[in-house]
C-alpha cells in the first residue's frame, strides 16, 4: 500500500498546487494588466494586494446564490461542476519533475504515467465543452445560449487543428506518453526545434480552447452581457472563472511538455556531476525549472489578452477552418516527407 499512498499524496499535492496557482493567476492577471495600462493594480488587501484572491473568494461565497425560476435547476448546477471537474482531471498526466527516491521506492512526480496520455488529455478536454454548453442551455437565456453555441463550435473547430498538430508531434516522437516525450527531449533537441509550425498551431488553438482573448467570443460582454455564464452568481460563477484559469495553467504545462523539454533544462547532467547533486536534488531543481517555464506561458496568455483586440466571430471561424486546418495538414505532410527522406519511415 505504500506506493499507492505516495501516489495519493502526489495527487493531492498536484491538485492543491493547481488550485493555488489558479487562485493567484487572477491576482497576476490584474497586476499584468495594471503594468500594461500604467496603473497600480490590487494593493489594498494585504501587503502589495497579495490577499486579494482571498478577498475575492470570500466575496464569491458571501454573494447571494440565484437560480432562475425558468432554468433547468439540475443542469444549471451541473454545468459549472463539469467545467471544474474536467479542468482538474487534466493535470494527472503531466510529469512535473524527475524521479524521487524514498527509501527503497522510486517514484515519478506524475500522478499517472499513461501510455496513451495524449489521448486522455484530448478526451478530457473534449468533455469540457459539455460544462459550458449545459450551463448556457440550462440558463434559459438567449444570450447564454448564444455564448454556449459559440463556445461549442469554437472548441470543436480548434480541437481539429490542435489534434492534427499533435499527430505530427507523435510521428516524430513515436509515443503517446507525455513522460516519454519529455524524456526524449532530454536525450536530444527540444520539439520546438523539430516542430516549430506545430507549436504555432498548437498555441493558437490553446488560446481558443481556453476561451482566452482574443478568442473569448463565448463570454463577449460587449455583445452577450456575460455569455454562457450570464445567469450565474456566487460560487457557480466562481467555478466557471476558476476553471478558465486552471485550463490556462494546464495548457501552459502541456505546451512546456510537448515543445520545450518539460522539466529538463540545458546541461542539467553536467551540472549534476559538477556539483555532485543527488538524483532527488536534481529532481527538485527540475520541478522549479518546470514551473518557471509554465509561469512564463501563463504570463504570455495574459500578455496577449491585454495586447490583441477580440476577433469577430466570422474571423475566428475562418482562422480555424481556412488557415490553421490547412497548415496542420501541410505540417503532417512535411513531417512525413522529412522522416521518409531521413529513412525513419
Amino acid at each position: 500500500m505504500e506506493p499507492l499512498l505516495i501516489k495519493a499524496i502526489i495527487a493531492i499535492v498536484v491538485f492543491a498546487i493547481t488550485l493555488l496557482i489558479a487562485t493567484y493567476s487572477t491576482y497576476a492577471e490584474r497586476k499584468v494588466a495594471a503594468v500594461m495600462q500604467d496603473r497600480v493594480g490590487p494593493n489594498r488587501a494585504g501587503p502589495f494586494g497579495l490577499l486579494q484572491p482571498l478577498a475575492d473568494a470570500v466575496k464569491m461565497f458571501m454573494k447571494e446564490e440565484i437560480i432562475p425560476s425558468v432554468s433547468n435547476k439540475w443542469l444549471f448546477i451541473a454545468g459549472p461542476c463539469i467545467a471544474m471537474l474536467t479542468a482538474c482531471m487534466t493535470g494527472v498526466v503531466i510529469p512535473w519533475g524527475g524521479p524521487i527516491t524514498l527509501g527503497a521506492q522510486k517514484f515519478t512526480l506524475q500522478v499517472a504515467d499513461l501510455n496513451i496520455g495524449i489521448l486522455y488529455l484530448f478526451g478530457v478536454v473534449s468533455m469540457g465543452v459539455y460544462g459550458i454548453m449545459i450551463g448556457g442551455w440550462a440558463s434559459n437565456n438567449k444570450f447564454s445560449l448564444i455564448g454556449a453555441i459559440r463556445a461549442s463550435s469554437q472548441m470543436i473547430s480548434y480541437e481539429i487543428a490542435m489534434g492534427l498538430a499533435i499527430i505530427a508531434l507523435v510521428m516524430t516522437t513515436g509515443t503517446l506518453s507525455l513522460n516519454e516525450i519529455v524524456v526524449q527531449q532530454d536525450e536530444g533537441l527540444a520539439n520546438i526545434v523539430i516542430q516549430p509550425l506545430g507549436f504555432l498551431i498548437f498555441i493558437v488553438c490553446a488560446f481558443a480552447e481556453t476561451n482566452r482573448a482574443p478568442f473569448d467570443l463565448p463570454e463577449c460582454e460587449t455583445e452577450l452581457i456575460g455569455g454562457y455564464h450570464t445567469e450565474y452568481s456566487s460560487m457557480k460563477l466562481g467555478f466557471y472563472l476558476f476553471a478558465e484559469y486552471i485550463n490556462m495553467f494546464i495548457s501552459s504545462a502541456v505546451i512546456v511538455c510537448f515543445y520545450f523539454g518539460g522539466y529538463n533544462f540545458p546541461f542539467q547532467h553536467e551540472l549534476q556531476n559538477l556539483l555532485g547533486l543527488t538524483e532527488n536534488a536534481l529532481s527538485i531543481i527540475q520541478v522549479v525549472v518546470m514551473f518557471g517555464k509554465v509561469f512564463f506561458f501563463i504570463f504570455f496568455f495574459m500578455w496577449v489578452r491585454w495586447t490583441i483586440p477580440r476577433f469577430r466571430y466570422d474571423q475566428l471561424m475562418n482562422l480555424g477552418w481556412k488557415v490553421l486546418l490547412p497548415l496542420a495538414l501541410a505540417n503532417i505532410f512535411i513531417t512525413g516527407l522529412v522522416m521518409w527522406g531521413m529513412g525513419k519511415i
